[in-house]
């Protein structure tokens, strides 16, 4: 593969044309507010947002070690879609009703974050054409053919279930045998949506210290080296690097996320793929693909990679670039998809943080004794459940400061669920990197087979991992 012109690692592509937003102040020293929120991305601005609209009196500070949007905000891949991390234990913990009323909140929140972009002018490049999930051998077929029937069973009467002819009719993926559409998904670019959400933000009255990385959180008390911020409430939304907090290097996985970005292409190779709906796309592999189609006509392909961080890796700039084997193996991938792009080139390829939890639940809490808040734990399945998580932290305050009582949002299962820590290292290095083999291993024996059996490398694996 030709790299030359590949930028790799620094600012998102989704930041090449326009540049980074003008940092804001950061901290000035020590200061008070009735809200402190720590981190600048889609949970800590839309908790902000919602809070500040519900009651206009409150003093909200926003803390962000770099600019909003450096950390996943503005590096996914764009896909605002209603999965949701830990549903199924979700279920098992609470009943099928309580996970089918989470599940109708995830659906409903992907309008509202297309509402929420109309509503404050935001042009996010907003296409709300609905998310395609496609199996490419007989073993994801069946894992497919299971999904749908799970997904309706949750109350997802909307989805659809195409064949191979049905599925090639609205894009053409190699190989693909069947998918499953949903309308609850969008695409989006992330950077205009979270710098949009920014401004929306500050509008309001709401102060953000850019370049101000919080070292510590305790009761009452957000640290910073330039100063502490004070506050009856201070809520912690930093997902995948709540790993760089004092006390808090085992609560969520760091894991890398890595994504590449083809060229613009021309018109007549997008009349041999298809793709006019833009639906976002996923698979059924056990290492999942995620892609969309760009406003301007490109390629946005990712995938999480084997690779996470720890210590001072989690906050560094540098750990960015994306390893060249993954480039090699994200343009492999590529062109399997879709053959005719051989010979395309990838303007950009950058890596990102997911948060996972031991568990793969995501969780949104406040702990009314002390007044700290947390929001994460999203997986792949970031967008969409932020603007939900930010909903319910308002709720949960407002319940808390005896504004207003307990709401839909607050009796949701995932609303105070605690996950247990991750192990320590070096178990914790040897299990990742274990697990995440056996995944790739059963993705390349199932797609050389020709049983409907899921592998068992990925049966072993989902077991250790707690997804069975």
């Amino acid at each position: 593969m030709n790299t030359v012109s590949t930028v790799n690692g620094g600012i998102p592509f989704w930041y090449a044309h326009g540049g980074t937003p003008v940092p804001r102040e950061p901290l000035a020293g020590d200061t008070s507010a009735d809200v402190c929120v720590v981190g600048g991305g889609y949970t800590g601005l839309w908790t902000a947002y919602y809070l500040k609209r519900a009651v206009p009196f409150l003093d909200i500070t926003v803390l962000e070690a770099a600019f909003c949007g450096h950390g996943a905000s503005g590096r996914n891949g764009g896909r605002l879609h209603n999965g949701f991390a830990g549903r199924g234990r979700y279920a098992r913990l609470h009943g099928h009703d309580a996970a089918v009323r989470l599940q109708q909140a995830v659906n409903a929140t992907v309008a509202e974050v297309v509402r929420f972009a109309a509503d404050e002018k935001i042009d996010a490049d907003i296409h709300h054409g609905g998310t395609l999930e496609v199996a490419r051998n007989p073993a994801q077929l069946a894992r497919l053919r299971d999904h749908h029937s799970v997904e309706i069973a949750f109350g997802e009467n909307d989805r659809v279930m195409r064949g191979a002819r049905e599925t090639a009719e609205r894009v053409r993926i190699a190989g693909a045998v069947g998918s499953t559409w949903t309308p609850h998904g969008a695409r989006l670019h992330p950077a205009k949506l979270v710098t949009g959400l920014a401004d929306a933000v500050e509008a309001l009255g709401v102060t953000i210290h850019e370049s101000t990385p919080v070292t510590e959180i305790r009761p009452k008390h957000a640290v910073t080296p330039y100063g502490t911020v004070r506050a009856p409430y201070v809520l912690r939304c930093t997902e995948g690097y709540t790993a760089a907090l004092k006390g808090h290097g085992r609560t969520w996985l760091p894991m890398d996320s890595s994504v590449i970005v083809t060229e613009p292409l021309p018109s007549s190779l997008w009349d041999t793929l298809g793709w006019q709906g833009r639906e976002t796309l996923g698979d059924l592999a056990h290492s999942p693909v995620y892609a969309q189609r760009t406003a301007d006509g490109r390629i946005v392909l990712g995938r999480r990679d084997a690779s996470y961080r720890h210590g001072p890796a989690v906050g560094a700039d540098t750990a960015t670039r994306t390893p060249p084997a993954t480039v090699d193996a994200l343009r492999d991938l590529l062109v399997r998809l879709f053959p005719t792009t051989a010979g395309t080139r990838i303007d950009h390829t950058w890596s990102g943080l997911v948060g996972v939890p031991r568990d793969r639940c995501a969780t949104v809490a406040l702990d009314r004794s002390t007044g700290l808040g947390w929001a994460g734990g999203y997986a792949d399945c970031g967008v969409a459940t932020a603007n939900l998580a930010a909903r319910t932290l308002r709720d949960l305050i407002q319940q808390d400061s005896g504004q207003a009582g307990p709401t839909e949002l607050t009796t949701l299962p995932w609303v105070g669920h605690t996950s247990r820590r991750w192990e320590p290292e070096p178990l914790r290095r040897l299990g990742v990197h274990t697990v995440r083999a056996a995944y790739r291993a059963a993705d390349r024996r199932e797609a050389a087979a020709v049983s409907a059996e899921t592998d068992r490398l990925a049966t072993w694996a989902d077991r250790l991992t707690g997804r069975a």
